[in-house]
């Protein structure tokens, strides 16, 4: 595959019929009239593992001949995807071996060994995570499942989008968290065979902009590993192939500060009933936070995930 189409979302999605859950859209009159239109939340945060990830890990898992099965999987992620991975390869009976960052989150860390992976660590902000992932992949001869930097990864996360219109129709605009830039480029070629027209727009925490300024240069940018809340979202430059496929397909990335997360993760829980994870919650801020100008009439959002432990959920909102 040399790039992505509707037809490879659609095969995902047949792929993971059954798998991973059919996430449900939530609505609320309060945030409709909050920001002046009608807005659809897709709670990924009630995806198998709490998030999206396992959309693309299962899809990608899913394609492995018998032989690659046989001699496992490696992959690398700040948590989710992690996670993602180690279900996606118990479910298909092989081994998983996990890098994760010394500072990922201890929940994060638990979920993916639980799943059965094995936990190896790096410091995210002084080593090459991919460099670490590609050459333990080699040493051990296991297939290297990229969290994002991948076909059958973004075809996967596509179906997020390809749901939501399913179940509500045309959208204006599609509000999408971004981190390396799968979710987005798998929802933006969905979306945009769907529903013709609609504005996509990625959304990413004002220290990690990466995505703002590579568009805005016409090629990858390469920051400073960001520092923020979002750690789901603190990368240093966008994927190859993601940004190949946003740079096409996206209007804008629109920033939003750790306070904006921080306000959009309070009003999902004081007002949505539902908790996300910094990450998870990112798109929601930029609508909250009125980072999209000239906002349409029919709005979607995805809130990517929620894994995010007790004691660091009251820590984030300031209330132990």
């Amino acid at each position: 595959m040399t790039d992505l189409s509707l037809t490879d979302v659609q095969a995902a999605a047949g792929r993971i019929a059954g798998v991973a859950h059919r996430t449900p859209v939530l609505t609320s009159r309060t945030l409709d009239e909050l920001v002046g239109a009608q807005v659809f939340l897709k709670a990924e945060n009630f995806q198998r593992i709490g998030a999206f990830k396992f959309r693309g890990a299962y899809n990608a898992v899913s394609r492995l001949s018998a032989d690659q099965l046989a001699r496992g999987v490696v992959a690398f992620s700040s948590g989710n995807h992690a996670q993602a991975v180690a279900l996606a390869a118990r479910l298909a009976g092989t081994t998983a071996t996990m890098l994760m960052p010394a500072d990922a989150p201890p929940t994060k860390v638990a979920a993916a060994r639980g799943y059965g992976a094995e936990i190896v660590s790096y410091d995210r902000y002084t080593q090459d995570r991919a460099a670490l992932a590609t050459e333990l992949a080699t040493d051990r001869g296991m297939t290297l499942i990229p969290p994002y930097d991948h076909y059958d990864v973004m075809a996967g996360q596509g179906t997020v989008a390809l749901e939501l219109i399913e179940e509500v129709g045309r959208l204006d605009a599609l509000l999408v968290p971004v981190g390396g830039g799968g979710l987005m480029a798998g929802c933006a070629t969905a979306a945009t065979a769907l529903s013709p027209g609609i504005r996509m727009i990625g959304v990413e925490p004002a220290a990690g902009d990466d995505h703002a300024r590579s568009l805005a240069a016409g090629e990858r940018v390469t920051i400073d590993v960001p520092r923020t809340i979002a750690d789901g979202q603190a990368i240093s430059t966008p994927g190859e192939l993601t940004f190949a496929i946003n740079q096409r397909l996206a209007e804008a990335f629109e920033l939003v500060s750790d306070d904006e997360i921080r306000a959009a993760m309070t009003f999902a829980f004081e007002r949505l009933k539902i908790v996300l994870e910094p990450s998870g919650a990112s798109a929601l801020a930029a609508l909250l936070a009125g980072r999209i100008p000239e906002l349409p009439e029919r709005v979607g959002v995805v809130l990517s995930g929620g894994n995010v432990g007790l004691e660091r959920f009251l820590e984030l909102l300031g209330t132990s």
